[in-house]
Formats: C-alpha cells, structure tokens, sequence
C-alpha cells in the first residue's frame, strides 16, 4: 500500500488539531429563572460548583417579582413591594397575566378589577396593554418582564462572581404560542440569550428524575396565580447511542388560570375590608388604594397563619385616617369565604386523566407543589377527589422548578457534562394547517373546498418537525395556520385563550418553478414546520421539489477526487461517505425519522385522513415528526439548509441504496482482479437514476393572533431599557461616593483626637485638617445633595491628599513593633547559623569561605543598618516624615533571609564526602541495609555543579537543626554504591548531628 505524502499527513493533522481547539472565552456560567406569579427563584451552575439558589441582597431565596418605577429610580423585589403600600400606582405586580393578550381579553379587565390603582391604556399597533404611570413614562407587560429578567441576571452574575448570558426561563404550561413569543420578547429586551423556555411541571417533574423506577406520577401544583395538573411517566429507554437511558414523558395536562393563592388573598382582603368598614360606618376604606394594599399584605399572612392554626387576630396600625384595624379571623370563616374555589380543586385533575386517556388506577403517587397547597382545605378536597390514601410532600414545592430547569440548561450548555436523560414535553394545543382550493364537480361545475390537516395534535411530544405536502397546485396560493379543537376548554378559557388563528402563509413562485421545470415530475410542494424546545412553531421553509429519471455516466476519477478519497481512507477507513448532494435528496424525502411512539400515534391520523386526501387531490404522504432527544444532531445540518437557501435549486442523485450495492461491487473486484468490474460499470452506465430538484418558494407570513414586536421596536425597548439600567447604576454610584465623602468626614474628625494621631501630629496641623473638614460637611449639607457624581469623588481625593501624611505616620508606627520583631529574630538565627556552619571539621565542611564570608556580611550590614536607622529616627520629632520604613525593613528581611536560604538549601542536597576506613561490624550491619534501601528510594540529585546551583530554593521557616541536616544527607546516598559506601551512612549521621 502507497504511504501518504508527508505533506498530506501534516495538512490533516492541522485540521485535527484546529477541530479540537474550542475557545473559553466566553462565560461558562448558566442560570434558570422559575417566573412565578408572585416571586421567583433563581438557581446557577457555574464550574466547581452544582446547582445552587441564588440569595437575593437580602439573603433570601426567592424574590417577589414585583418593580416600583419612580421619576427618578426602580426599585425591586421586596423594596419594590414596600413602595406598593407607600405608593401603590407605581409598584407593578402580577403583570405576567397580560403577557400576549390584547385590550378586550377578559384577563385584561379581571386584573384591572384587582388593581384599580393602575391605568392601562392601549396599544394602537399590536391592539395590546400598556401601563400609564404619566405622558412620558409608559411600559408595556414584556418591558416590565424585561426588567425582572434583567434585575434576576444582576443577582445570578453577583453570586456567582461572573457574567452570565445564558438562561432557561419557566413558563406556565398552558401558555399559548402568543403569550411564549412575548416571554421570549422580554428575554432579549434584557439582553439574555434563552436556551429554552421548559414548561414549570416539566421542570418540577425533573428533579426527582433518578429516584424514581417505572411509574405515573401526578404533580398537583398550586401556585399564586394558577393550577396545574401534570402526569408523568419515568421509564426507562434503550437508545442506539447512549445505551439505556431514563425518560420522563408528559402524558397529560390539566389547568386552571385563576385558580390560586392570590385569589383567596383578594377575598380575604374585601372581607377584611368589610369588617373595617363595619366597624367604622363613616369610612370607606375600598376607596383608599394604600389602606387597600395594606389589607391585601394582611390577608397575605393571615392565610399563612391559618394554614396552621384554627383562628389569628388581623391587626393593622394606622389602616386608614390614623384609625388601628383589629379584628379576628377563623379558618372556617376563611374556608366558607373560598368555598366556591375549593370546588375547582379537582377540575385540572380530571383534565389531566382526560388528556392522557387514564383513571387514577393507573397513578401510582400524587404530589403536592406550589405554595397553596400548604392550605388544609387543599389538600383534603384534593385527597378525595383523587382516591389516595396520602398525598406526596416529598421535593420542595417552592424550589423545585428553579433547580429542574438550571439542570436543563446545564444539559443544554456546551460547558457542563451531565447524566443523560431523556425529557418528552407535551404541548397542549393542537394545531392544523388549512387550505382552500377549486375542485370540479361531477356536472363540470367548478367549487372551493376548505381543507384541514392536522399538524400537531393535542399532547403532541415536542421538539419535533413536520412536513406537510401540497401536491394539487400548480400556482401561487395561500394556507393559514391555526389552533385544532379545543373543545376540551370551557367557555372562559376560550375566551382568555385569544385568537384560534395564528398565521397566514403566502407562498410566491410556485407557478414560476413549474415553468421552469415543466420536463420534471412533480413531487408536490413541501412546508417544513418546526417546534422547538421552547414549544414555539415556526414554518423553516417551503419548497417546490421536481423529480426525473436520467442516465448516470461514469466520470474518471480526477487526481483531486483520488487525494480526498485517500484523506478521507486515513479518517474513516476508506468507507463510502454520501456527497453534500445525497446528504441533500435525503433532507428532501426524508425530513426526519419518527420515533416509535410517535410513529404509532401518527399512524392512525394519517390513515383516516387518506381518504379524504384523495378526494380532495391534496396528500399529506410526506408528514413525519420527531422527537430526539436534546443531545442528539437534527438530521439537517444546517450547512446544508444553507446551501439551499443560497443557491435555489440543486441536482442530486436520489438512489443511494442502488450506490452502496455499486460501492461493495468495485471493493470485491478489486480485490478479485476480475473483469466483473467493467460489466458492472457497464451495468451502472445504461440503468436510470432518479434525479432530484429543489425550487426555494417565496413565503410571506402574517400573524393573526397578536403581532409580534417589530425589530425598530425590539431595539427602541432594548434601549430604553438600557437607559433606565445606566441611570440606575449612576445613581448607585453618586449614592456611593456620597456616603464615602460622609464617612471619611465624620471618621477622620473622630481620629484627630485619638491617642495615636495626637502622637503623631501638631496642633497646627490638626486645625487646618479640621476646618477643611467643617467646611466639607458644610458644603454636603448645603449643596452636596445635588451635586455631581464626580463633584463628591474630587472633594474627597482633595481630603485624604490633606491627611494623607498624617495617616502615614500612624500607619507607620504600627507596622514598626511588628517589622523590627521579625528583623531582630533574623538576625539572631542567622548568627546562630553562621556560628554552626563554621564548627562544621574541614573534612566534613560543605560551604565554602566566600558562601560563610558573604553571610557574614550580610548580617553585619542589616545589624549597622537596623541600628544607624533606630538612632536617626530617634532624633526625629513623631511629627516629622519617619526614615525607618516598613517597606525597607521588609527589604532587609528578603535579602539576609535569601542568604541563609540559600546555605540551608545547599546543606539539604549536599553528597558525604567518603570515608576510606571501613567498618564491617554486624551490629551496623542493619542499619546499613536500611539506609541503602532508603537511599534507592531516593532520587539523587544531578550532577555536575549541585553545590553552586541548589535544586530546590524554599524559604526556611526556622533554623537548620540535626533533623533536618540528617534528612538533607539521604538524597546524597548513591543507589549504585558499594559495602564501602554503606558502612559509612552511621558515622556520617553521628558527624552531621554535631551541627
């Protein structure tokens, strides 16, 4: 066999090297954000450290998603909460309700029945809510979202002591494309890149993914705003790639939107508000929006105490006109006030087990999320309407979500490395596609037929893809994309759901590619819809594919074909790879491969819809999905797509089964040398092929069901937003500097009279330092209110220059006791030392007279030194510059220190000289045995000039002693040595002790 050119080699091993380099640059920090109603939950995984919940700046571990707008400021979380009793029309809360919902939806009016205090005005473009807080100063709910998100990245980058860009945000189950796109919206007004949006049960449902077997599991979760009912099913599944995985896969959902712990807190705040207003006829608190926040904080922590106890006693002080509130409050008047709630207890459940064609038979356990389940009356309805002899309180109901979803986004993060496993979501919506087109009748008569298709059905696994196929039309056209039957909600959620369309498809060009290609058989015209891991469908792209038969030649292979095939035989063995151009006929006819439940749930919609298909001339024959898992490739590479958007249409060869047989053929007549090789060439030249082209169709989309956010007006909220994050952060700022030039102020007044500053001062230089002081507490108080930023930093860099000699001084006279301490200690080992080096015999002596000479003048010196600089400071007054520095003395340290450093490191690698005298009496007999074997486990030092150039040059924390003087030796023992040399290792150790 030919060996590769050496420049061939080199050129690939370049390649390699470059495909195995990946940058660090970027931050490896991710995060999660559990967006709840009330409050959220923050978790990281960072490098070195697991999945954590992040502590907000008041050490807590969730924060009220509450924002506070003022003329000047924004306040957050529990500051922002404060200011929604001071001041309530500007603390907004619970503004997630209006997410993707326009001005007439009745979420809308119920949240401005709960929060008269707010004016909402509407958005004349999208037809959608913004808050009025005055002419200049309006938001949008995403704008709002946006500064939540913003203000959660804040505190995951301060805990986690890095930037952080990436993040997986929580979002309800039954949020709709919609409300998903506005989420999606806020992330980026923030400037956060979202790795997914995981549906808040799936989240929960991850967390105690490993512990359990197979099984069904409900998650019953009662949150602040909502309810949700989930079913899971853990299994565990084979795969091709990783072996046997765990897989948890949504099986049913059920809601509802109203139905939480802040709908139970409003009635017991009108109760409260009753009760007042029953004892003060005259007033009507209901009319004030502050004494009205203050009942609902009330009420808020009156459900919490009643969860526990039978009765509590409300009091406020000061509710309304300076007038106390006291009153008391029974769980069972509590319970009759909800009553009506608590009968919607069991609606999710049984919409679940609808949902997923189950009886509670088939739930093996049910468990409680969410903070409105700790209510008593909760979980007794709930028990009973599911039949179970307890109900689950084993994962953490508040934080749950956050830690399920900072698990996924490290799966989803390049960064981390994590167990497998498999998450199946489920969208709850079914979506359709439809279409309209002429059809002729039996008398000749033409007439329009309206066509559906299904295209996701109700609890559809995503992320998957789907091809729809349009074989009937010859000529532009349009099909719309909208919401399947949903007669499974109720009329109110109907109503709360907004628009059932969503998209209209108009596709130009298809008229022109059959023009272009009349000579070619039509394949049909295939949409490529995708919905991605954030549940959110999108239509790829659409194309015209053509189909003909042609006769394949057989072209001689060029020397750059023959270079590549022989590169391409080092990396992968010499086996056949498809061209870009196969790659791309396989994209055509085969989007994606099904797994097999999904597979089995498609087919039985494809054969009922055959017939209708054929009636109508329109075939849905290319329609797959797929659900991979998230650590699998899709089976498009996007270079491919790529190369069909930028250049139309493409020839390919369609037969690659046809292509193998032909591979396996030329190996097998290679290695016969046989003649059967031409007759199959000659065989591979008359035999067809099908040849496949692919037209790009212009498509131009409409959203129907709520116009998202033009890319002017994503950048104009991105820069608003950005303007209110610098102004906050330079109004942090001035607030910083003020409070230093304060602090140093009343800090340094404080000092001039202490002891020490007094030592080290004049009386003239204490007044003059004292009345630039005066005057700058003045001036703050006058007009350092309104002063500038940089105004507050000059004036104090101008105090501290005035003081700065004199901090300097008492700075100095502290570090001197310490400094001179460890000086004079020196200098005593030192002389210790040198007085031991030089009792050494001259047999034995391994320092030379210049080494012990050098030393010797080292310490001289620093002595003179130490004591010519003591007695010149002495002359001094404590009021003039001191000459004895701590930095000098710390420098006389280094280099005496560096001396002996450098004769104690020599001693420790040092060689016995030998000895001729031999001693051969048995009792040394052992212990020469045991240094020899000590000294072959020791690895001796290099040789040449070890005494001049130490090895290892380590500071000595105290002087040499006989220990450490003996161990130094052993490294100098030759593992080759002869009886001459061992019988020498006791008297050597008895020598060296005397030092």
């Amino acid at each position: 066999m030919a060996r590769a050119p050496r420049w061939v080699l080199g050129w690939m091993l370049r390649w390699v090297l470059l495909a195995c380099w990946v940058p660090h640059a970027e931050p490896l920090a991710v995060m999660s954000v559990d967006m709840g109603s009330e409050s959220m939950k923050i978790a990281i995984v960072k490098p070195g450290v697991p999945m954590e919940i992040v502590l907000n700046k008041e050490s807590r571990r969730k924060t009220p998603v509450a924002v506070a707008l003022k003329e000047n400021e924004r306040l957050f979380g529990d500051s922002a909460v404060g200011m929604s009793i001071k001041t309530p029309k500007v603390a907004f809360r619970y503004f997630q309700d209006l997410l993707g919902k326009q001005i007439d939806n009745p979420q809308v009016a119920l949240y401005q029945s709960r929060f008269p205090e707010h004016e909402l005005m509407k958005d004349e473009k999208r037809q959608t809510v913004i808050f009025k807080l005055s002419q200049a100063l309006q938001y949008s709910p995403e704008e709002m979202l946006g500064m939540v998100l913003n203000y959660s990245r804040g505190l995951a980058e301060e805990f986690a002591e890095q930037p952080i860009k990436d993040a997986v945000i929580t979002v309800p189950a039954y949020f709709n494309q919609a409300e998903r796109r506005a989420v999606l919206h806020a992330a980026r007004m923030a400037d956060l890149k979202v790795l997914q949006l995981i549906n808040d049960n799936t989240a929960v449902t991850s967390m105690p993914l490993h512990s359990f077997s197979f099984q069904n599991i409900m998650f019953y979760d009662m949150g602040a705003g909502s309810t949700v009912c989930t079913i899971v099913t853990y299994q565990t599944v084979k795969t091709k790639d990783s072996g046997t995985q765990p897989q948890l896969q949504i099986q049913g959902i059920g809601y509802d939107r109203t139905l939480g712990g802040l709908e139970m807190e409003l009635r017991l705040r009108d109760y409260l508000a009753k009760l007042f207003n029953d004892q003060h006829p005259s007033k009507d608190v209901r009319k004030n929006p502050r004494a009205m926040a203050k009942l609902l904080k009330e009420a808020n922590r009156l459900k919490t105490v009643l969860s526990a106890n039978a009765d509590h006693m409300a009091q406020i002080e000061g509710l309304l006109d300076d007038i106390d509130f006291k009153a008391k409050v029974s769980r069972q008047e509590f319970e009759d006030l909800c009553s009506d709630l608590f009968q919607r207890v069991p609606g999710p459940v049984q919409q679940a087990l609808s949902s997923a064609e189950m009886n509670m038979d088939g739930i093996d356990q049910v468990i409680l999320v969410g903070g409105a389940t700790r209510v008593p009356k909760v979980q007794e309805v709930l028990l009973k309407a599911v039949g179970k002899e307890e109900l689950g309180k084993n994962i953490n109901a508040d934080e749950a979500a956050a830690m399920g979803a900072v698990y996924q986004a490290a799966a989803l993060s390049k960064a981390f490395k994590v167990k497998p496993f498999m998450v199946r979501d489920a969208a709850m919506f079914p979506i359709q596609v439809e279409f309209t087109r002429e059809v002729e009748e039996d008398d000749k008569s033409k007439s329009l037929k309206h066509n559906k298709r299904i295209l996701f059905q109700r609890m559809a696994p995503y992320p998957q893809r789907k091809v729809i196929t349009f074989n009937r039309y010859t000529d532009d056209f349009e099909f719309y994309v909208s919401y399947g039957d949903l007669s499974f909600l109720n009329q109110d959620d109907l109503r709360i759901f907004g628009s059932l369309n969503l998209t209209t498809v108009r596709l130009k060009g298809v008229g022109e590619s059959f023009k272009k290609h009349s000579d070619y058989e039509s394949k049909g015209i295939k949409a490529h819809f995708n919905m991605d891991e954030s549940g959110v469908l999108s239509l790829d792209r659409v194309e015209s594919v053509f189909e003909t038969l042609v006769e394949d030649k057989l072209e001689e292979e060029s020397t750059l074909t023959k270079l590549g095939n022989t590169i391409s035989s080092l990396f992968g063995g010499g086996g056949h790879t498809p061209e870009a151009g196969e790659n791309l006929t396989d994209s055509v006819q085969e989007e994606e491969e099904s797994l097999a439940e999904a597979a089995k749930e498609e087919q039985g919609v494809k054969q009922g819809q055959k017939s209708s298909a054929e009636d109508a001339g329109e075939e849905q024959g290319q329609e797959k999905q797929q659900s991979p898992p998230p650590d699998q490739a899709e089976a498009v590479p996007p270079k491919e797509e790529s190369q069909k958007n930028e250049e139309g249409e493409k020839s390919e060869a369609q037969d690659p089964k046809e292509e193998r047989e032909t591979v396996k053929e030329e190996e097998l007549s290679k290695s016969s040398g046989t003649d059967a090789a031409k007759a199959e060439e000659e065989k591979k030249i008359k035999a067809p092929k099908k040849q496949k082209v692919v037209h790009e169709i212009t498509m131009e989309l409409d959203v129907n069901d709520v116009p998202d956010l033009l890319e002017d007006e994503l950048k104009s909220s991105m820069k608003k937003l950005q303007d209110l994050t610098v102004r906050d952060l330079e109004k942090q700022e001035r607030e910083k500097s003020a409070n230093s030039l304060e602090s140093f102020i009343f800090e340094t007044q404080d000092k001039l009279y202490q002891e020490e500053y007094l030592f080290v001062s004049t009386e003239q230089e204490r007044e003059e330092i004292s009345k630039k002081l005066s005057e700058a507490s003045n001036w703050m108080e006058e007009e350092g209110y309104a002063a500038a930023t940089k105004e507050l930093k000059d004036k104090l860099a101008e105090l501290k220059k005035l003081c700065r000699n004199l901090f300097f001084r008492v700075e100095e006279r502290r570090k001197w006791p310490e400094r001179l301490a460890a000086l004079e200690s020196l200098l005593n080992h030192s002389n210790i030392f040198l007085k031991g080096a030089r009792m050494i015999p001259e047999s034995d002596q391994i320092f030379t007279e210049v080494e012990l000479g050098t030393l010797e003048k080292a310490i001289n010196e620093t002595m003179v030194w130490k004591n010519e600089t003591l007695a010149e400071q002495n002359k001094l007054s404590p009021a003039e510059k001191p000459v004895l520095l701590s930095k000098d003395i710390e420098l006389k340290i280094a280099g005496l220190d560096r001396e002996v450093q450098y004769l104690l490191n020599k001693a420790k690698f040092a060689k016995p000289k030998p000895k001729k005298e031999k001693n051969d009496t048995k009792s040394d007999s052992g212990k020469n045995a045991t240094a020899t074997s000590e000294s072959e486990n020791t690895i001796p030092p290099t040789e040449g000039k070890q005494e001049e150039k130490p090895e290892d040059i380590s500071p000595a924390k105290e002087p040499p002693t006989a220990e450490k003087v003996q161990i130094g030796d052993e490294p100098g023992s030759d593992s080759g040595s002869n009886k001459e040399k061992k019988a020498e290792a006791g008297g050597e150790s008895r020598k060296n002790d005397e030092l």
